[in-house]
């Protein structure tokens, strides 16, 4: 008789031999490095409904999309997989590590939809007379926690779409359509957009989104003096010590500078400083400050620089220097539509030492005009990002934000 293995024998060896030889090729294959644009989206997709753009002209500039958290566009990159990844996002959050949060799910993205006004008479934030305090603050779940369905997507494109009911502070009820289409720009688009020739690109990694955000009035006509709404985004991105916020401003619509920096509480001088036509605010995360620039001294663009890093961020957006723009603030209002186009806001601890970030955000906002049923109303928001050559970076800061790197490093 030959000296032979039974054959379950050898076939639970070359069992072995493989899982051995797969366990191994999954050791020896590098996870992610946390911070690059790979990282987030293995774990978007790992307990999300993330999809991923990409520029039709560039592979490497790619977007993290997701309709769980009402169309957000979660996170960005310029690199590819292996480049930064520029949006904030809450992990724990995200992932149900922390749970769900009474106030404000706060899952981060660098292009999310809110509804203004946060306070005041017409606030959709506080339940009919409710007073302006933390405790009866409520972030409504259409902007919170709800899933905005997908209607199409391509390469570059997707759009988000959702019917909604809200009712405000003063006892308005509300019916209307969201539509929401995001888009991943070319570099020529890029250009374009920032009035930039596409030589001044040259030396750079970027990447350029646009939201194209529309409300649509399903429901009775809204009136100026029972309340109407604004669309409002939010641009969430990760701080740090060498992080300043540039936001631009006009004197040529107002002699004085019309700003709002008291939303929470005065903020120190050493964190804010005015130059001839550039505000100049920290973003390292720190102290809990925000903002506000109204339309007659705003400029429809914004930005800030990581000096850490070396990216330079411009957010750009729909202005109507003469519109009319809900006031935020806790309070009601003598001056209602009195309110802010463009807010940045500096995350950091609360009472108790309790943080939602830490993160800082670029926002813009729009008018908020009475709309009649049927009618809509449209808000656009663009983010850009740069990273590469210091001298191409510092022509596209000049030229967009009217100064340049140097002077951004040392004013705060």
């Amino acid at each position: 008789m030959k000296n032979t293995l039974p054959i379950f024998f050898l076939m639970a060896v070359l069992a072995y031999g493989c899982k051995n030889t797969s366990e191994q090729s999954a050791e020896e294959t590098e996870a992610p490095a946390a911070g690059t644009f790979a990282y987030d989206l293995d774990f978007l997709k790992k307990h999300t409904d993330a999809i991923l753009l990409t520029a039709p002209d560039n592979p490497f500039a790619q977007v993290a999309v997701c309709g769980a958290y009402q169309g957000r566009v979660m996170t960005s990159t310029a690199g590819g997989e292996a480049g930064n990844s520029y949006g904030w996002l809450n992990y724990a959050l995200i992932s149900g590590e922390k749970g769900y949060q009474p106030h404000i799910n706060a899952y981060g993205g660098e292009d999310r939809f809110w509804i203004a006004p946060e306070g005041g008479q017409f606030s959709v934030f506080f339940p009919k007379g409710a007073p302006f305090e933390f405790d009866s603050w409520q972030t409504p779940g259409l902007i919170d926690t709800a899933h905005y369905e997908l209607i199409s997507s391509t390469q570059s494109q997707a759009v988000f779409q959702k019917k909604a009911v809200l009712e405000n502070y003063s006892g308005t009820r509300f019916e209307f359509e969201i539509n929401r289409r995001i888009k991943v720009m070319s570099g020529g688009e890029i250009a374009a957009n920032l009035g930039l020739e596409a030589e001044a690109l040259t030396g750079l990694r970027m990447v350029g989104i646009e939201t194209d955000n529309t409300l649509t009035n399903t429901g009775a006509d809204w009136s100026k003096q029972t309340g109407t709404l604004g669309i409002w985004i939010l641009s969430m991105f990760s701080p740090s010590d060498s992080t300043t916020i540039v936001a631009p401003f006009t004197r040529a619509r107002s002699k004085e500078l019309q700003l709002t920096d008291d939303y929470f509480g005065k903020v120190p001088a050493e964190r804010l400083v005015a130059g001839d036509s550039v505000l100049f605010f920290k973003g390292d995360g720190k102290l809990r400050s925000k903002i506000g620039i109204a339309p007659a001294s705003a400029k429809p663009f914004a930005g800030s620089y990581s000096a850490e890093k070396g990216i330079l961020t411009i957010a750009q957006f729909d202005l109507d220097p003469a519109g009319d723009y809900l006031k935020s603030t806790w309070q009601l209002h003598d001056d209602p539509y009195g309110g802010d186009a463009f807010n940045s806001y500096n995350d950091g601890p609360v009472d108790g030492g309790d943080q939602l970030g830490p993160f800082y955000e670029i926002e813009s906002t729009s008018p908020a005009p009475a709309l009649k049923n049927g009618e809509k109303l449209t808000h656009r928001h663009r983010v850009f990002h740069f990273e590469g050559d210091q001298a191409a970076l510092d022509r596209v800061a000049k030229t967009v934000l009217g100064v340049g790197l140097a002077e951004i490093q040392s004013r705060i």
